[in-house]
């Protein structure tokens, strides 16, 4: 049976979610507030790897599915996908290669700016290309969005649709009462493409620093505070700036814009299942993944669609 989905919210984990049923034969409609670059993920660096989520038993699976149609996508100069080469580090410590980096051929390596670490190649979203890209293969199968809608819960979703999948990210936190959500607030400097910068480099320890080089421009990050504060601190900005020159031993660049979005952390972790609303509809969650909404989404996006009825149809 064919269903009229809705899918709440046009962030990487909606958008993605709304491809998988619209593709399937799925009347699909996505639904938001937001869409595009003013969304959460706009501002997301969407670098492939696991960061700020869990549970770890769940997380990996789902992450390594999204991997793999990743490598895939990469092979589409238009997705904006491409692979790139990571440099994880610590300043402080020896760290270890998590055991499933392994098989994707994750080596220890060392640069002289920071102290020790692994290298990986993984996929990069460009989220300037990459979400439009979602949402053009979205229409092209059939889906509509429509923007500009302001719900406060899921039951205002209209009744023709039976089937209803929120994708809210930290918005899940007011639409379904969730007090586990939690805004893990990240502000980026986007500066210009650097010369010599063809890998990207994180360092997860305080403070944390990354700098992930993009198709036209480059993202110098970034912090990780518990804060539902959108608005743009110039000093933050200045720190990030001068902590990604520091360690990569180059001039401060110019900023050619700031970017805040709130990473939707849940304490319980990931929530992903089958559930009804008070007026009986099906409805599927897909929230909380935390740093990790482009890293996860299209392994949540396979299940969110086996979990639904007839999902094989």
């Amino acid at each position: 049976m064919k269903h009229r989905a809705a899918m709440v919210g046009a962030g990487v984990s909606g958008l993605t979610c709304g491809v998988v049923f619209a593709e399937h034969g799925h009347r699909t409609t996505i639904f938001a507030k937001e869409i595009g670059q003013q969304t959460t993920s706009g501002a997301a660096a969407a670098l492939w790897f696991p960061y700020d989520v869990q549970p770890a038993d769940k997380v990996i699976p789902w992450a390594l599915e999204t991997y793999r149609t990743l490598i895939d996508l990469a092979r589409n100069p238009d997705s904006g996908v491409s692979m790139i080469e990571l440099y994880q580090f610590s300043r402080t410590e020896e760290i270890q290669i998590p055991d499933w980096a392994i098989p994707l051929g994750a080596r220890t390596t060392s640069l002289t700016i920071l102290k020790s670490g692994f290298s990986l190649r993984v996929p990069l979203m460009d989220t300037t290309i990459y979400l439009d890209y979602l949402a053009k293969r979205f229409v092209a199968a059939g889906g509509s969005i429509a923007a500009n809608t302001h719900l406060t819960k899921l039951e205002e979703v209209d009744q023709q649709f039976g089937l209803v999948i929120n994708c809210a990210g930290i918005g899940a936190r007011e639409l379904v009462r969730d007090a586990d959500l939690e805004p893990h607030r990240g502000q980026v400097a986007i500066v210009p493409r650097i010369k010599y910068l063809p890998y990207a480099v994180v360092c997860d320890d305080a403070p944390l620093m990354y700098a992930i080089p993009r198709r036209n421009d480059c993202v110098f990050g970034g912090t990780n505070d518990l804060s539902d504060d959108l608005i743009v601190d110039s000093a933050t900005t200045a720190r990030i700036v001068a902590g990604c020159s520091r360690e990569l031993k180059i001039e401060k660049p110019n900023v050619l814009a700031e970017r805040v979005g709130l990473r939707p952390f849940r304490k319980s972790g990931v929530r992903l299942e089958r559930d009804h609303l008070s007026d009986g509809r099906t409805v599927v969650h897909n929230y909380g993944h935390g740093g990790s909404g482009f890293t996860l989404s299209w392994g949540c996006a396979e299940e969110v669609f086996e979990l639904t009825t007839d999902g094989a149809g």
